[in-house]
């Protein structure tokens, strides 16, 4: 089992930016690749950014690319979700997800752990 806390949620005003932190606990941190998604009211849950075991790759969607920039610290256990140039239609609820035995994994069926989600409000 992982276990997932995200942080670092708020209210931001579009230009803002802010830094979402995910923690895990429980197996070894390393061997997963992590990711982050993000669910709008009424709308899908869809991929973010990803990151590969060691950091050494990185990949996002289209929407964020150029703006996000996703991190991971194995020491600490912790991936981070930099969010610069925010617009109000990023506003969500941003989850971490940790994924195992997939590589380069987008879907939200390739990933085996969840958090509970932190929430983002831009406003315009």
């Amino acid at each position: 089992q992982v276990q997932l806390v995200e942080s670092g949620g708020g209210l931001v005003q579009a230009g803002g930016s802010l830094r979402l932190s995910c923690a895990a606990s429980g197996r070894t941190f390393s061997n997963y690749y992590m990711g982050w998604f993000r669910q709008a009211p009424g709308k899908e849950r869809e991929f973010v950014a990803g990151i590969s075991w060691s950091g050494g790759r990185t990949y996002y969607a289209d929407s964020v690319k150029g703006r996000f920039t996703i991190s991971r610290d194995n020491a600490k256990n912790t991936v981070h979700l930099q969010m610069n140039s925010l617009k109000p239609e990023d506003t969500a609820v941003y989850y971490c997800a940790a994924a195992a035995g997939i590589m380069v994994p987008r879907r939200l069926s390739e990933y085996d752990y969840w958090g509970q989600g932190t929430q983002v409000t831009v406003s315009s």
